[in-house]
């Protein structure tokens, strides 16, 4: 390494030097003389070479060039003979490894109930290539379809909630289903035939009593055939308005000496509307 270094040095001052000699060399007037220090300095400039070709060379051959002349000797090294280890060591020789493991094997897949299932009309086979949106809630929509100030929180009291879509692509006459939940309860289904053509915007409602909208998670499920297509939900915050029967009494004039009717109230059931998409 220190002959490598003091080579490089060495061609490093023969260059410089070389350098000056032919610079003064080109100022000379005589001919003569400018050849002469001309050649002295291509002479140097050969010399630096060769130095920093010995100092590459002896750095990367020269060592084991050396060895090959003058073998190095063997110098004991100093070493304990005697080392103390323990001779006991202390392992457990039982490992507790569980070996049964908990995988759940089932797959939360929504899916039609039989009983709905059974009410199925429809024999053409859905296709593959129908597209829905997603769904998006709202208290009411416009003439287009489109909901009016959506969101997925709504405070009673309330009448009916709407779920606008847009589909693509759908086939005419397959089985159409949708399943309305709350906490986990099915509270009104609809299930037929797609009327609505191949693609455009579409609109599912869920139309309750006021005193029917209970505070909680409510949730809409679409279904093409058995096959589960697209699922939203909201929720309804507050306590719903009580439903208080009215009666009206009805007097009907009598003739004199005839006992008066017994007025009875009288409260008429409304079916829940079925959706249409």
């Amino acid at each position: 390494m220190t002959i490598s270094i003091l080579a490089v040095v060495a061609g490093l001052a023969t260059a410089s030097r070389a350098r000056r000699t032919i610079v003064e060399g080109r100022k000379l007037s005589f001919f003569t003389k400018r050849r002469h220090q001309i050649e002295l300095g291509i002479r140097l400039i050969i010399g630096a070479l060769a130095l920093f070709a010995f100092a590459y060379l002896n750095f990367r051959y020269g060592e084991g060039v050396m060895y090959t002349y003058f073998p190095p000797s063997l110098t004991p090294s100093l070493t304990p003979t005697i080392t103390l280890t323990p001779t006991i060591t202390l392992t457990p020789t039982i490992t507790l490894t569980p070996t049964i493991t908990n995988t759940p094997s089932v797959t939360n897949t929504p899916s039609v109930p039989d009983d709905i299932a059974s009410q199925f009309e429809s024999i053409i086979t859905p296709g593959d290539n129908y597209a829905l949106s997603g769904i998006v809630f709202a208290r009411e929509i416009d003439d287009g379809l489109q909901p009016i100030d959506p969101a997925t929180e709504f405070e009673n009291p309330l009448e009916t909630i709407y779920a606008c879509y847009s589909y693509n692509m759908m086939d005419e006459g397959v089985q159409w289903t949708e399943l309305w939940y709350r906490d986990g309860d099915l509270i009104q289904s609809h299930t037929g035939r797609w009327q609505g053509g191949s693609g455009g915007y579409g609109v599912a409602k869920l139309e309750l009593e006021p005193s029917k909208w209970k505070p909680g998670a409510y949730r809409l499920l679409f279904f093409v055939g058995h096959g589960w297509v697209r699922s939203a939900s909201f929720t309804v915050l507050g306590t719903p308005p009580t439903s208080t029967p009215t009666i009206t009494p009805t007097q009907t004039a009598t003739p004199t000496n005839t006992a008066l009717p017994t007025s009875t109230p009288t409260r008429t059931s409304t079916p829940w509307p079925t959706n249409t998409p």
